[in-house]
């Protein structure tokens, strides 16, 4: 593996660690040549379905754009980087066991509400508004208030 800092191709495995359900496998690898550390992740390549948007357009599943997303309703949250990952993981998971080959992307976002109201109240109030995209205040005192209880 090329090392992202001097992109020599020279690099040694310091540690490997197997995810707490084996779900991946996490590496801490060292460059030979600038001896800077840093991190990979080994996933198993799985096909993920295509996602219809609202307007009728397919488009490819990237999890950076799934990851962009909940980033920003967490932003300036005290959510760690594995819960947020955890939650990424979980959704895959059940884009994965249902075997669709296409899914709405409003059942994504169904479920990207699920994990972040676990997560964290503020961010799934924040990742509600902009998702279900409330017309006047009423929508949004109602969603708060269905959080509250």
């Amino acid at each position: 593996m090329r090392c992202p800092f001097c992109g020599k191709p020279e690099t040694q495995v310091a540690e490997t660690r197997v995810a707490e359900d084996g779900s991946f496998i996490r590496r801490r690898r060292r460059c030979a040549t600038c001896d800077k550390r840093f991190t990979t992740y080994e996933h198993p390549e799985v096909n993920f379905p295509t996602i219809v948007k609202k307007d009728g357009r397919r488009i490819d599943y990237e999890r950076a754009k799934l990851l962009a997303s909940m980033r920003l309703a967490l932003r300036k949250r005290p959510v760690s980087t594995e819960q947020l990952d955890g939650a990424v993981e979980r959704i895959e998971e059940k884009l994965l066991s249902q075997g669709l080959r296409e899914v709405l992307s409003t059942q994504i976002g169904s479920l990207v509400m699920r994990e972040l109201k676990k997560l964290d109240k503020v961010a799934y109030v924040r990742f509600a508004s902009v998702y279900r995209s409330f017309e006047d205040i009423d929508d949004f005192k109602t969603l708060v208030d269905e959080v509250r209880k």
